[in-house]
Parts: C-alpha cells; structure tokens; sequence
C-alpha cells in the first residue's frame, strides 16, 4: 500500500519508520524542511529507541522518502495519515487549525485525483471533530462526497515515548472509527499483520477512547502517588503495596467497576474511603484527587435526581433500594439517599427491591434504615406492579427480571431513568428513556 504521512513530529515519524516492516511504501511530509531532510538522510527527526535503524533502512531499500509538495504525496499514495499537532489554546481546547490546513491541502489535490483516497486522522481530538468539523472541509475541497472514491477515518495511536516502536508492533488493539465500510477496509489492511483485535466503531467513539485512556493513565498515576505518599507517612513501602495491589486482575487490574452507572455505596467502599482520608489528614499529607471521591460520588446522586426532576414532582416508582442487586444491605446506599431526597423534595414515591423484606432486616442494617428512612413500611410495595400503579416516572437503580418485565409491560406513556443500564428498557415503545451515563 502506499502511504502518505502528514506530520513528521514523534506519531509521524515512528509511523515512517515503522509501516515500511509491514510492507508499504512511505512519503513523509511536513513545511518543516530540516525533518524533511533528516528522513531522506535516513535520520530520525524524533529521538526514540531503534528508530534511526528503521528510518535509514527504509530510505535504503527505497520505500520511504520525505517532501513538502503536499500534490506529490497524495497523488503517489492512496492513503494520508494525518498527525499533525493540535496544541491547546488558552482555554485548554485543542487548536484545530493544522489539522484543518492539511485536510484542505489534501482535499483540494483529490480534486485532480481520479482513483479512491482514504484519509485517517490521527491527531486527538474532542468527540465529534471529526464528522462535524472535519468531513465539511475535506469534502469541500475534495469536490466529492464521503463514499465517492474518498473515506475519512479516526484511528487514534497509542505510542508511548520511550518504547513507541515496540507499541506500534504489539498494541493491545487497532481502533478503527469510520464514516463508510471503505475506510474500514482499508485501514485493517493497513495494519494486516499487526497482533490485537481490530475494533470497528464510530469516529465519535473513537476520538472517545484517545481522550479516555489518557485521562485513566493520568489519574491512575495520581492514584499511585497519593496512596503511597500516604502509606509511606506510615512507614510502609508504597511499591511493595502496589506490586501486590496489581497482582489481583480480577478486581483491581481489570475490567471491574469500569462501567458507568450510578454512585458507589454500601458499608465498605464509602467507610473505607473515609478511613483512609481520616489516614491521610493524621499525617497530614494532602491528597486532593482521592479527597475528591466523596464529593463525586455526591454529584453522581445530584445528576441522577435532576433528571428525575425534570418536569417537574411526579409520581415516582424507584426500583431498587439496597446498594447493589442480589443482597438487601442498604447501608450508605445511594439509592436510600436518591429516595430521601425524593421524598425531601416533595415526591410521591413507591419502592420495589424484590430483595428488601423489612422483616428480614436485623443488626446494623435495620438500625440503619430505621434512621435514615423511617416511613419505608408505607413506601415499599410488595410487587413490581403495585410499585408501577399511577407511576408517571420510572426509575430503574437494579431491577431483577421479574421487575423489568413488568416495566417492560407497563412503560407506555411514562419516562425511563435508567441508573444502571439494562439494555432491553432502552426499546420499551411509547417509553421516553434516559439513562445517566448514555
């Protein structure tokens, strides 16, 4: 395949140096003329590891070359990176404008250009650059519609500086947002050869997943920080802790709890989070990311009640009352909260939790709701459908089936405020539904 790459900063250049071992043929471009120099002396413009080694080997065996005639590379290619940088602005949001230059300059080139050209940025980002900003200037320019000889794809890169080439080789996958089957196609040939799965999605979720994975390796490194800064205040190791933190995959280093849904509670994560505040204030060492996990949690409960107040007090069934389906242990439950302040502000509200029996309850749970919801007789309704009766508001914390088929039978006409995503409730007919993260 031949490649054009716009940009010879760190993305673009170990992209030069590394597409040429999967077999492809390289035209590197930038306004830059010394890194276009330094690639067709087969020098990289970048200091990484091995990379000059696979830059010189590549313009030796003549599969890859730089320039700066934009015409010269898209028309001797049939596929245009682009990586060129998007610093922030003053505000923070990323500056568009070289990007937007390079998809022009493409464009106006595929003017000219008979044959099929797919374009595929590379650059971060915001949710949505892509379709909405991007796709008007490249067709603009190009004359010709998405679907007509052109693709526009988003695949974003995972490289981290130090070790790029061998995350180019080895990435955990290939994410591929495209706005036609074509560009799908394409970009998986390019990459034909590379371990991992390929993921096709939406350019909107794709520009998402570049932005999330940095966010969570940023706060996983501040997680790492605070918590050892703690624990060596303590005369403790914060490395031989976290080396055996990680060593759990099944909770820790996984998957787990990386679902969006509704608030965290019950008596060990709210009482454990808070001792280990309390740890942090007796040794006086600020942790203001951890310390936040509380007041977070807080607001997680205020979205959730403000789009059940929209529109106004209705009548209102909650399903689901302990803090998690399959046990009737409400203590710090965000949904006895999401019901206090309900009923605080007004609401006639019933209660279904087909795990909750107010007789069953003993020790500190029922002193619990004792304090916390007194009139809880009077608000739990024995069956799903008693819950529903004259409900003009549905609100789902944990339904087992039972209690989404009822919904299910019974959500014509009313709204749906999903707290944990139950993918059958998101198609109930005449339903208006909203869930709180989707």
């Amino acid at each position: 395949m031949k490649i054009s790459i716009f940009g010879l900063g760190y993305v673009g250049a170990v992209s030069c140096a590394c597409l040429p071992e999967l077999g492809h043929r390289v035209i590197g471009v930038d306004t830059n003329s010394t890194k276009v120099q330094m690639i067709n002396a087969g020098a990289s413009p970048v200091v990484e590891v091995g990379i000059n080694e696979l830059i010189d080997a590549a313009v030796r065996r003549g599969v890859l070359r730089a320039t700066d005639d934009v015409e010269d590379a898209v028309l001797n290619s049939e596929v245009s990176l682009i990586s060129v940088a998007t610093p922030a602005k003053a505000n923070f949001a990323p500056d568009l404008s070289a990007v937007e230059n390079v998809i022009r300059s493409i464009g106006k080139v595929l003017r000219s250009k008979a044959g099929s050209h797919t374009v595929v940025l590379r650059s971060t980002i915001p949710p949505g650059t892509t379709e909405d900003s991007l796709l008007p200037v490249l067709e603009a320019s190009a004359g010709r519609k998405v679907g007509d000889r052109l693709s526009l794809v988003f695949n974003p890169e995972f490289l981290r500086e130090g070790s790029s080439v061998k995350d180019f080789h080895h990435p955990p996958q290939t994410v591929i947002g495209s706005l036609d089957d074509a560009g799908y196609a394409v970009v998986e040939a390019l990459y034909a050869g590379i371990p991992g799965p390929m993921v096709r999605t939406s350019c909107r979720v794709a520009e998402s997943v570049k932005y999330l994975c940095n966010v969570f390796h940023a706060m996983k490194i501040v997680f790492a920080n605070e918590a050892g800064s703690v624990l060596k205040s303590y005369g403790l190791d914060g490395r031989e802790v976290m080396r055996i933190f990680c060593q759990d995959t099944q909770l820790n280093i996984s998957s787990a709890y990386l679902r969006p849904g509704f608030a965290f509670g019950g008596s060990c994560l709210p009482k454990e989070v808070k001792g280990f505040l309390t740890l942090a204030r007796q040794a006086d060492v600020p942790i203001p990311a951890l310390a936040g996990l509380l007041d977070s949690n807080a607001a997680h409960i205020d979205r959730a009640y403000s789009m059940i107040a929209t529109g106004g007090r209705k009548r209102v069934a909650l399903f689901g009352l302990a803090f998690k389906p399959g046990t009737d242990d409400m203590r710090d439950s965000p949904l006895v909260t999401l019901a206090e302040r309900l009923i605080g502000r007004g609401f006639d509200i019933a209660i279904y939790d087909g795990f909750v029996r107010l007789s069953r309850l003993l020790g500190k749970n029922k002193e619990y709701i004792d304090r916390e919801v007194p009139h809880l007789e009077r608000l739990l309704k024995p069956t799903p459908e008693q819950a529903l009766e004259e409900a003009e508001v549905i609100v789902v914390g944990h339904a087992d089936a039972e209690a989404r088929k009822a919904i299910r039978a019974h959500a014509a006409g009313r709204r749906i405020v999903d707290l944990s995503g139950y993918e059958e409730l998101r198609h109930c007919g005449a339903a208006s539904y909203e869930g709180i993260c989707w």
